[in-house]
């Protein structure tokens, strides 16, 4: 009989604690949307507060932003021919380019305003740098990546260049947020610009497919040069994109060109932004680039690491970012500019 009754009070026990157990977690579950609403509460004020602490810090940089001069705006006629030996080096975007007559007359042809902007630069130094090399004539093959919505397609084939665009597929494209940016091309037709290139120039001699830059078709060679403005530094890693740029130079003759602009971190040869959506270079990861060049007997124009002591080059534009100037930005916890890069197929 103790036994028994000792067995029974073991249970009773248990299913006491069992009930307080539900009915702790009972009390909890009844809780949950109250603790909810305060955590939702609370994230609205800590995103109110981040907003106004932004503004603050957006007046500050506004109002410590240098003047920009006013421009002498170039009118319908050309206002010039470029010069040679411009692009000599693989480097920064600099407020002494900006005021150059080889600046002014790309600016030109792309039927764009001056302005002091980074994005500005790369097509202006990919333009002057195929240009002095003799590759902006007719005949001439050229081969874009992630082209875009950019207007160096139609200025290439107004020149008489056999250009074919491409882009990453519709579903990668997607999957990665370009459709929704506007800064995707996913057909012929984004390309078109009558302003530089008439229509008939253009349906001749340019063309469009898909091509992602990590994968690039073995069909793609034999042309003149190659170019990407801002793109190999969305490929996923600082280690695609320096593969990128060799596997590019694949596709060209011997004796061909490839021109590329891309990010650079100013604040440090070690820490940087890698594996991610957009990544960071460094003066080491250029370093490297050409001694891997070198190795399959290409060469890339020196480096040049002069980041320039104009008033625009000591600004460092903030988001969401200005018109002008906009040389160099706060970007993922760094500073950083656009680099660009010169590279020379070997001649075997």
């Amino acid at each position: 009989m103790p036994n028994i009754i000792e067995r029974s009070g073991a249970m009773i026990q248990r299913v006491v604690h069992k009930f307080r157990s539900v009915r702790t977690t009972y009390r909890r579950l009844i809780a949950l949307p109250d603790r909810f609403r305060h955590a939702v509460r609370r994230l609205d004020a800590l995103e109110r507060e981040f907003n106004l602490h932004r503004q603050e810090s957006r007046l500050i940089h506004l109002a410590s932003a240098p003047a920009v001069p006013p421009w002498d705006n170039p009118t319908d006629d050309s206002p010039g021919a470029p010069a040679f030996g411009v692009i000599t080096r693989s480097t920064f975007c600099r407020e002494q380019d900006f005021v150059q007559p080889w600046f002014r007359f790309w600016t030109w042809k792309i039927r764009s305003g001056l302005r002091y902007h980074r994005k500005l630069w790369e097509f202006m130094f990919i333009c002057q740098g195929l240009w002095e090399r003799g590759l902006l004539r007719p005949g001439a093959r050229g081969l874009g990546f992630g082209v875009g919505g950019e207007p160096l397609p139609a200025l290439f084939a107004a020149y008489g260049c056999e250009i074919l665009g491409t882009d990453l597929g519709a579903e990668g494209a997607k999957a990665l947020g370009w459709v929704e940016s506007a800064q995707h091309a996913n057909e012929k037709e984004t390309l078109r610009r009558p302003a530089i290139c008439p229509d008939d120039l253009f349906d001749r001699l340019v063309s469009f497919r898909a091509c992602d830059m990590n994968q690039i078709p073995p069909e793609l060679t034999g042309f003149d040069f190659c170019w990407s403005s801002c793109a190999f530094e969305h490929l996923g890693s600082i280690e695609k994109g320096l593969a990128f740029v060799e596997n590019s130079v694949e596709c060209l003759k011997p004796g061909g060109w490839a021109i590329h602009t891309t990010e650079y971190n100013l604040f440090s040869n070690e820490d940087t932004v890698d594996d991610a959506g957009t990544v960071l270079f460094r003066r080491r990861d250029f370093e490297a680039l050409v001694a891997r060049l070198a190795l399959k007997g290409h060469v890339m124009a020196p480096l040049s690491f002069e980041a320039g002591d104009g008033v625009m080059d000591h600004h460092i534009d903030i988001a969401p970012y200005s018109e002008e100037p906009s040389l160099k930005i706060a970007l993922l916890g760094f500073a950083t500019t656009s680099f660009g890069v010169v590279v020379q197929r070997g001649a075997s």
